[in-house]
This record gives structure tokens, C-alpha cells and sequence, in this order.
């Protein structure tokens, strides 16, 4: 869609206040043109736009409209390979902590260059000084001016969905643009602490990373697996692999660390790539190389999303 092309072309940013709300001010302009009468949520450091009625929808749409700092290397995702995840994790704490012990050496040859002895004191206060630069820079350095896939993917799904809803469709969902996803699921945090029963009966399908990658998968809750199997086929009904990409609802072991952990009906969608040893993963994301938007990903969530709100009955029963 058109609008789809100006997020990609004018607004891949958002990340700083100014950018956000700007972007925000557009996006409700869109919604309301569309016929919907969005509404911006404040909560605790974030601010979301809401269009629909979470407390009377069927099934909450979502995904995160901020996007990250860019960082010289890729969050490594495995949602399938959890020792594959951890070791990636620590491997990266490992090289904050190497990078913080070089830079304080560094410093300190310096001072003992010109003469100085730092004292122990010195050594501490430089060392926690670069521990927390180094943590501002992963949650709030410099934009990444690449985020196709994180998560202008998601967000761009989430409107192209709204847009295209059909009118007698509207009152069975509701749409949430989350903001602050990157500094700790902030948005959603606020959104189900608003809405508690949302939080715990509604249904959550949050698309984030959704552009790049053959192999669209759905992470749904083990209280949404035992709760709410009908849901689940529903899902596998209404989303429909298109020739190389392969939709799969995740019923064994896995895991989407996303907006849709602040649902207990949360179900997380992403795009995956795969390889024989260390099986689906994610790639590129929080660097210059997030560049891929793959449009028939895109499509195939939207007509998707359009399907299961069409559907004669989206069962609530069996979640209290």
C-alpha cells in the first residue's frame, strides 16, 4: 500500500520523541481516514495507539513501532535452540566485559604516561563508568537507520491489516502499536496493565520481525496451548504457506521474547531462516544490515490476520 511505501521511504526511524511523534501524529491520521478513531494510551515511558476496543475484540493485533540502536553486531535469534540462544547471549556479555577491560587499560596506560598513578578507586569508577556506557549504547545509542525487519516489518503488517479490514470485521479486533519494545517491552507492559482482562482472556497475535526469512513460525504461550487449542487451529487454518514460505504454529519446545510475553494468550510471529546445525534462526537485526522486506511476508499476515477475523467464531471459552 501507499502507506506502506511512506513508512519505508520517510519514517524507517523512530526511535528518538521528536521521530515518534511524528510518526504517531501520521499514523492516526491514516487510521482515522480508514474510518477507526485511534487513540494514543500513555503509560509508563511509553506511549501506544490503540484503534479498536480491547476490551470488547476477540483477538488484539500488535507489534512494536520503535525501533533500535545499531549496533556492530546482530542480535542472534534462535527461538528454537535455546542452548544455541544462551551461549550467542553470553558470548556477547563476554565481549562488553573484554571491550571494558581494554578501554580501562587503555585509560590507564595513558595516565601512567603522563606521569599519573591512578588509584584503585580510580580503577572501579572507570570500569563501572564503561559497564554503563556500554549498556546505554545496546538500549539507547545512536538509531539504526536500517530497520526493515525490526520491526518496520511488523508495523507495516499491523497497518496494511487495519487498512484493508472490512468494516463488519472491525468490532471483533483491536490493533496496538507498542511503543518502547527495545528497552523493555514497556508499551505492552502498560497496555495489559490497563487492560487486565485483556491481558489475561484476549487472544495477543504480535508480528515483529516478520520480513525476512522463508519460514513465518508462531510462538503461542503454554497457557495458550493448554487453554485455548482451538485458537491455535484456527491459526494454522487462517495463515497459509504461499510456495517456498512455510507458515508452522510452534506446539513443542520454543520461545519469542516479544510484545506478546505480556499476554497470557500471547502469540509471537516472526520471520526465520534456517540451517542444519543450529536449525531457525534470525539474523541481521539491530545492524546496517537490516535491510530486507520481503513484500509476499507481508501479504501472506495480512490476508492471514483478515481470515481469522472473518471467521464465523473465534472461541473464547476455557480461558478463565
Amino acid at each position: 500500500m501507499q502507506q506502506s511505501q511512506k513508512i519505508m521511504t520517510d519514517f524507517q526511524v523512530r526511535k528518538s520523541k521528536k521521530q515518534k511523534e511524528t510518526f504517531r501524529g501520521w499514523l492516526c491520521g491514516e487510521l482515522e481516514a480508514a474510518g477507526y478513531a485511534p487513540k494514543v494510551e500513555k503509560g509508563f515511558a511509553a506511549r501506544n495507539v490503540v484503534a479498536g476496543d480491547p476490551e470488547k475484540a476477540k483477538v488484539i493485533f500488535s507489534a512494536h513501532y520503535d525501533t533500535c540502536a545499531v549496533l556492530p553486531i546482530p542480535n542472534f535469534v534462535t527461538p528454537r535452540n535455546m542452548f544455541f540462544y544462551l551461549c550467542y547471549q553470553m558470548l556477547l556479555v563476554l565481549a562488553i566485559f573484554v571491550a571494558v577491560f581494554l578501554a580501562e587499560a587503555a585509560a590507564v596506560v595513558l595516565m601512567k604516561l603522563a606521569g599519573t598513578e591512578p588509584p584503585l578507586w580510580l580503577h572501579m569508577l572507570l570500569g563501572y563508568a564503561l559497564c554503563v556506557f556500554f549498556c546505554w549504547w545496546i538500549l539507547d545509542g545512536p538509531a539504526n537507520k536500517h530497520t526493515a525487519n525490526d520491526n518496520t516489518s511488523g508495523t507495516i503488517t499491523l497497518l496494511e491489516t487495519a487498512l484493508a479490514m472490512p468494516p463488519e470485521d472491525r468490532e471483533k479486533v483491536c490493533f496496538v502499536f507498542f511503543d518502547n519494545e527495545e528497552k523493555g517491552l514497556f508499551g505492552s507492559a502498560a497496555f495489559t496493565k490497563a487492560h487486565k482482562k485483556a491481558k489475561k482472556e484476549t487472544p495477543n497475535i504480535n508480528f515483529d520481525c516478520v520480513s525476512d526469512g522463508d519460514y513465518i513460525q508462531f510462538f503461542p504461550d503454554k497457557r495458550m496451548k493448554k487453554k485455548n487449542p482451538e485458537m491455535l487451529e484456527r491459526i494454522e487454518a487462517a495463515f497459509q504457506g504461499q510456495g517456498e514460505k512455510k507458515t508452522e504454529v510452534v506446539r513443542g519446545p520454543g520461545f519469542y521474547p516479544s510484545d506478546n510475553k505480556a499476554f497470557k494468550m500471547g502469540v509471537g510471529v516472526c520471520a526465520l531462516k534456517h540451517k542444519r546445525i543450529i536449525g531457525y534462526y534470525m539474523d541481521r537485526i539491530h545492524t546496517s544490515r537490516d535491510t530486507v522486506l520481503e513484500e509476499e511476508n507481508i501479504q501472506l499476515l495480512r490476508d492471514g490476520a483478515l481470515r481469522l477475523a472473518a471467521a464465523e467464531k473465534i472461541s473464547n471459552q476455557g480461558l478463565t
